[in-house]
């Protein structure tokens, strides 16, 4: 019998590569060409399924073009790439990579909170350029981590290791919002009580957003909620572009509303609103929170995975859409 064809939409590691070609015939985009909608269509015609990371669009356009498709893996948790309603109705199962980043991503998120608290970002690009020719007493200083009060937005695997991470490790008091309130047992091991969003803002020292996408959470942070926080908060981004008003954001950094943020998403990425590019107090990565190589293998294998646990037994292992499989 032949194999079924899988197009991997974006480079990934070589040796999952060679895994993939164990069980499929593979067609993949190693040169990581950036391809538009209709360059995607094409790639895709004659494809049984595809591994795709988070900027790979998938829609109802893509689907009607594609009628071959049957599954699409993300190399990602989140999955806002994917229009699911579209997907479920076209019989196209998708799937994506949880679990797997979980520790990484806190680890990330903790890093990205230290380095905007104490302005490790701003005081280096200062060194870099040579001004630094005097110690003084108030020479970037920051704001405390320990002992402080962490409020975290979204309270799933990654937002609770954070809490874990501040509550545990720096005796922070904290608070988290979420969706539904995690049981008591949860909440006593991660330290955290339940806040609503508008208490968490006005209380919080640091605030980390770790809610995922959706129409409903896009700009969960915007020019009205920045003003609820102390001046002297900081906010942490670590997950999707569009949660955050990026504009609203530089304004209320650039008049001192809050202290500072860290951002590793942004809205339009990898584009940057130009505005957060010229405000000091604010530290840019490029969406890197779960990269590490053990993590980023992890990630591509629980993909590949799905895909061959979808053709051999039709048993993907982190299905999005179930139903679809009763249809197979």
């Amino acid at each position: 019998m032949s194999k079924p064809k899988i197009l991997v939409a974006r480079e990934i590691f070589p040796e999952m590569i060679t895994y993939l070609e164990r069980h499929f015939e593979v067609e993949a985009n190693q040169q990581d060409e950036s391809w538009s909608k209709s360059q995607l269509i094409e790639k895709l015609q004659g494809k049984d399924g595809a591994f795709t990371t988070g900027g790979d669009r998938i829609d109802a356009e893509v689907l009607a073009a594609c009628p071959g498709l049957k599954i699409c893996a993300n190399m990602a948790v989140g999955y806002n790439n994917f229009d699911l309603d579209a997907m479920t109705a076209a019989g196209v199962l998708a799937t994506n990579a949880p679990d797997v980043l979980t520790e990484t991503t806190a680890d990330f998120g903790f890093a990205l909170l230290m380095a905007t608290a104490r302005r490790i970002s701003e005081s280096e690009h200062f060194l870099r350029a040579g001004k630094w020719t005097k110690w003084s007493f108030d020479m970037f200083a920051g704001s405390d981590v320990h002992g402080s009060t962490l409020g975290i937005l979204g309270m799933g695997r990654i937002g609770q290791g954070i809490a874990k991470r501040g509550a545990h490790g720096f005796g922070m008091k904290v608070i988290y919002h979420n969706r539904s309130r995690l049981d008591a047992a949860l909440e006593a091991e991660c330290k955290a009580s339940y806040a609503s969003k508008e208490e968490l803002l006005r209380t919080a020292d640091h605030v980390v957003l770790v809610l995922p996408y959706s129409p409903a959470s896009h700009h969960t942070i915007g020019a009205s909620e920045l003003a609820m926080m102390k001046p002297t908060a900081t906010l942490v981004n670590i997950a999707r572009g569009g949660i955050v008003d990026d504009a609203a954001l530089a304004v209320a950094l650039r008049e001192k509303r809050i202290a500072a943020a860290g951002l590793d998403v942004f809205e339009g990425e990898p584009k940057v609103h130009p505005d957060l590019l010229t405000v000091p107090n604010v530290v840019l990565t490029p969406h890197i929170a779960s990269a590490t190589v053990p993590t980023r293998l992890a990630m591509a294998k629980l993909a590949a995975d799905n895909l061959i646990g979808f053709f051999k037994e039709n048993k993907p292992l982190t299905p999005l859409n179930p139903a679809v499989l009763a249809t197979k």
